[in-house]
């Protein structure tokens, strides 16, 4: 009979616990946004390198087992020159045999004045050789706390004379 009391009071304070983190939460909100990520892979400002596998000074983005780092700034706009808003954070895996998969871990970190510290997580198998990529959010920070959702990822521009590419990233996600 101690052992039912027990459990039963272990049960009311894991419901109490459950109950009253919801309520903290509130209903979560839907925010959709649109971002460009500047990717340089070349040149003297590259945001993308390649940390294994590179032979030839060129980035062998098909080629399985690479791995690469970013740091690419994202801006408001399609032009390098509008508002940077962000950052996107992380590494590329080349993670199929016939280089048509990449594994995707990103960090988005806001840097402009509404989200500035948030962050967004992106993780998953992005189709390399796809017009639109569509890749998780696995999480986030600050403003996005608890998000979950997904990304788009098209890239609208490439200039192959610098190595330059404009990603557009259609970002949907819920979160507190």
């Amino acid at each position: 009979m101690a052992s039912n009391a027990i459990s039963l009071s272990v049960l009311l304070v894991f419901l109490a616990m459950f109950a009253s983190s919801e309520a903290e939460l509130g209903q979560p909100k839907e925010t959709k946004m649109t971002l460009y990520f500047q990717d340089y892979s070349g040149g003297p400002n590259a945001t993308v390198v390649q940390i294994t596998g590179q032979h030839d000074g060129l980035l062998s983005f098909t080629k399985f087992g690479a791995i690469f780092c970013t740091d690419d700034p994202i801006t408001q706009g399609f032009d390098p020159s509008s508002a940077e808003i962000a950052r996107a954070q992380g590494l590329y895996v080349t993670s199929a045999l016939d280089g048509s998969n990449t594994h995707v871990l990103i960090s988005i970190v806001f840097t402009n004045e509404e989200y500035k510290g948030s962050t967004l997580e992106i993780q998953g198998s992005s189709a390399q050789f796809e017009r639109v990529r569509e890749v998780a959010v696995v999480g986030g920070t600050g403003k996005f706390r608890l998000a979950r959702g997904y990304v788009s990822f098209e890239t609208i521009h490439y200039d192959s004379m610098i190595y330059y590419a404009v990603i557009q990233c259609n970002v949907t996600v819920l979160h507190y």
